[in-house]
């Protein structure tokens, strides 16, 4: 197979397990039976942005040139940190993008990655958003009809517990599980006060408190790594090894891990055993 690079596709089937393909170009490899086996990705040294097409030396914003990364509203600061959202000062690059990304249900949720943490994702991107971080559990706490909204209550749980996730410890083991329903039952009453304060001053933006169920999540990894290493196409052009597992954005393999999503639009070679 021979194409560019985008973040791994997944789907959680029946049994909580995720199934994962690595798009290469138009097609698709099913990962899930190449675990065990040898795996081989070769970095061409041409990076193509994945909104223009155009090729570029170097990949902002997971994919994009230079150019596109500074004019799409999808590459802005505020997706990264949605309180900063400016929409309504009329300085959004693309507000019609905003108008169904950002003014669209979005859920406050818990999950459970490297230990507890606090997280926000669109409507759509349930279970989607948790299987990235390589969440084994996930749980919604409140829905709100905005972006920003969200961004502004997980800052207040933030102050209580964790809003990253640290990687090497992910990828390192499973965490114990943890009784998510529980861990909201006393998070939500200390910020109370500040969510009726929310209400008050965005009367016009819905925040909903959830009843719902934890979701589990499990990865298809025969051997965890005891020590992480990092392969870089930016360094080393090939990536090979027998593919040990899959979680989160990351590819297992016995002599490193490689996380896709962070080199999309690179253009390789893939080949398996």
């Amino acid at each position: 197979m021979f194409g560019t690079l985008s973040k791994l596709k997944t789907h959680l089937n029946d049994n909580h397990e995720v199934e994962y393909h690595l798009p290469v170009g138009e097609e698709r490899l099913a990962l899930n039976p190449l675990i065990g086996k040898t795996l081989t990705m070769t970095h061409t040294g041409n990076i193509f942005c994945s909104s223009c097409g155009k090729k570029t030396k170097k990949s902002y914003s997971q994919g994009h040139c230079y150019v596109c990364m500074t004019k799409l509203a999808s590459c802005d600061m505020c997706i990264m940190k949605p309180e900063t959202c400016h929409f309504d000062q009329g300085t959004c690059r693309e507000p019609e993008w905003a108008m169904s990304n950002c003014f669209v249900p979005h859920y406050v949720y818990l999950s459970n990655t490297s230990g507890i943490k606090v997280g926000i994702t669109r409507h759509s991107q349930i279970p989607t958003r948790w299987i990235d971080q390589g969440a084994t559990q996930g749980l919604p706490i409140f829905k709100v009809s905005t972006r920003k909204m969200s961004g502004l209550i997980e800052i207040e749980l933030a102050k209580f517990i964790n809003d990253k996730t640290h990687w090497q410890a992910m990828l390192k083991g499973h965490n114990d599980d943890i009784d998510l329903v529980e861990q909201a039952a006393k998070l939500i009453p200390l910020i109370e006060d500040k969510l009726q304060t929310l209400a008050s001053e965005h009367q016009d933006i819905e925040i909903e408190r959830l009843d719902a169920n934890i979701q589990a999540i499990s990865y298809p990894i025969t051997e965890f790594p005891t020590k992480v290493k990092s392969h870089n196409f930016d360094k080393v052009l090939e990536v090979t090894g027998t593919l040990q597992g899959i979680k989160g954005q990351y590819l297992i393999f016995d002599t490193g891990v490689i996380n896709i999503r962070k080199f999309g639009s690179y253009e390789v070679e893939v080949q398996h055993g």
